[in-house]
């Protein structure tokens, strides 16, 4: 049969016609596949802490990075769900030699302990798949002494046989008297933990070891040294005083340097020896210690009050950092911090910094990096900070600012990595600077309300804020500079942005830190009522629910919330560690 056709049947030319079109077409129908979500992995939930769930879930394709995946939750046994802050997009990325993949991924906000929630999330992607998932997942309760179990006496001349004696379920009390730093060498169980506690009048004077410990209660305790839980799961540092050497343990008071689970410290006071003046300043001024440090999964850090160390509360870095995810720091008070208020460095995602106050700190809130995030920063407080309030350094991918309040000297809301910072989400933040200088050799900045000259603007999204300078209205958002609110506003996504004023957004009068190396006691930063903050920030779900009036308000304290006063300074010889040592 001949392969030609004849003249008059229009077959070919037709063919032709319809293989160029598709041919033509290729490249877009190529781009769409690619655009869309192709697949999606099993939903994890790793790690729940006593208020939030963490939520991963992986996927393939969506290389435009336009998925949504929307979240909504309810207690077991409950008729209404609640609307969940939908997850963040995580494309694939590498940084600082650490990696991740390709996913969604977030978190549910204030729960309550050991309660059950049933979890539905939906995936929707314009340009193809649409996914759902229904899961039920648990908080966690803290630990509690078992009731019923053995209360042994110990002594200093009696402490080592009584822990030799001790079983699961068990409380040694220390009585009156002086111990020299020992190791804890027993467990407890899940059910029956053991728990370490002093009688008035008993302290620990160097270190208290707990070196690869499960399930442990350290309550009411005077440690004159540092508490090590190198290794521990399931260990809670309770109600206790730390009050770091001046001589031993670097300055440090509680310390996980090898891989942990699960710790909970909270309700402490830790004591320091760093001081705070310009010699004091930076990651190599004259500073010492870690009032906490961990690493690992699932800690709780918690209403602890710290107060002169290089860093206040911080996570492990380089290659020194493992697991470092679902991790809450909440409501802490920081004051005197030579380098980082709280450093949550190498988070892999879902590490919750929310609730903290800083007041005297060279940085306040590290993020160097955010490894693909989500790493959130809620409902913070800073109050004179000598360099930046968000060191989002070493090319941080992630962070998450939402409802923070910053006042300090020079530039309001600033970063100077020389790297680029990307995939940064800010919402209803306050951020208020002026006049800034040098000190101990480091800049403030000169009073911009924004410096972020290397923020990637494509995957990054910042609106909703107000800021204000003592300095006029300037500044830079990656490569756009602006001056004045107007051209903020047309030039970049802070479309709902506005000018604040300190003198008039508070309730109370709140100083502007001229001089940072004065110590200042953290003000009353409740909003006034009738200001442009009241009501004008964006409502988020299970992030500012509940609000009265026509909206949520900008800042860390929504006006009709009573916010306690920041815990008194302790006395200047516990704050410096003098007298104290192992």
């Amino acid at each position: 049969m001949s392969s030609v056709a004849p003249a008059n049947r229009p077959w070919p030319t037709l063919a032709r016609s319809v293989a160029a079109v598709l041919f033509a077409l290729a490249p877009l129908l190529v781009s769409a596949q690619s655009n869309a979500v192709d697949s999606v992995g099993t939903v994890a939930f790793p790690e729940p802490t006593f208020q939030h769930i963490t939520i991963d879930w992986p996927i393939t394709g969506d290389a435009n990075n336009n998925s949504i995946v929307s979240v909504r939750f309810r207690a077991v046994g409950a008729s209404n769900w609640r609307q969940g802050m939908p997850l963040r997009r995580v494309p694939a990325g590498s940084t600082s030699g650490f990696s991740w993949a390709n996913r969604h991924s977030g978190s549910l906000f204030g729960l309550q302990p050991a309660t059950s929630y049933q979890v539905e999330l939906q995936l929707t992607d314009p340009d193809g798949g649409s996914f759902n998932r229904q899961h039920t997942v648990s908080t966690r309760s803290p630990m509690q002494s078992f009731a019923s179990g053995t209360v042994r006496q110990a002594t200093p001349s009696t402490l080592s046989s009584v822990l030799n004696a001790a079983q699961p379920g068990d409380t040694v009390v220390l009585g009156a008297g002086n111990y020299a730093g020992f190791n804890l060498n027993r467990d407890g169980t899940a059910e029956r933990p053991l728990t370490l506690r002093a009688a008035a009048a008993a302290s620990i004077n160097g270190e208290l070891g707990l070196f690869y410990r499960r399930h442990v209660i350290l309550q009411d305790l005077l440690v004159n040294g540092r508490i090590r839980l190198n290794g521990s799961s399931d260990v809670a540092v309770r109600n206790s005083t730390v009050n770091a050497s001046a001589t031993e343990f670097n300055g440090d008071t509680i310390v996980c340097f090898l891989r942990c689970e699960r710790l909970h410290i909270a309700d402490n006071t830790l004591n320091g020896t760093t001081q705070w003046n310009e010699a004091a300043l930076g990651v190599n001024g004259n500073n010492r210690g870690e009032g906490v440090v961990v690493t690992g999964p699932g800690h709780v850090v918690e209403r602890n009050t710290v107060t002169g160390f290089r860093d206040g509360i911080s996570f492990l870095e380089g290659s020194e950092a493992v697991d470092q995810y679902s991790i809450d720091v909440l409501e802490n008070f920081i004051d005197i911090s030579g380098d980082d208020a709280i450093e949550a460095d190498f988070c892999a995602h879902n590490c919750r910094i929310i609730g903290n106050r800083a007041v005297n700190s060279f940085i306040a809130f590290s993020s160097q990096p955010s490894l693909g995030g989500p790493t959130y920063f809620i409902r913070n407080v800073a109050f004179n900070v000598i360099h930046v309030a968000f060191k989002l350094y070493r090319t941080s991918y992630g962070d998450v600012l939402l409802h923070n309040t910053v006042i300090k000297n020079g530039d309001a809301f600033a970063a100077y990595p020389g790297v680029p910072i990307h995939r940064l989400y800010a919402r209803n933040n306050l951020f208020l600077g002026g006049p800034g200088g040098s000190w101990g050799g480091y800049s403030s900045g000169s009073g911009r309300v924004i410096d972020l000259a290397t923020l990637v603007t494509s995957g990054s999204s910042s609106n909703y804020n107000g800021y204000g300078s003592e300095n006029g209205f300037t500044g830079r958002y990656g490569s756009t500079q602006f001056s004045g609110l107007a051209q903020l506003r047309s030039s970049t996504t802070e479309l709902q942005s506005q000018q604040i004023s300190r003198a008039t957004v508070f309730a109370a009068s709140v100083p502007y830190p001229s001089n940072p190396m004065t110590r200042y006691s953290l003000p009353d930063l409740r909003l006034a009522a009738g200001t442009s903050a009241i009501g004008s920030a964006e409502p988020i779900p299970n992030i500012n629910d509940g609000y009265a009036g026509t909206g949520p308000d900008l800042g860390a304290f929504e006006l009709a919330e009573a916010t306690p006063p920041p815990p008194p300074p302790p006395p200047p010889g516990r704050i410096f560690g003098d007298g104290f040592g192992g």
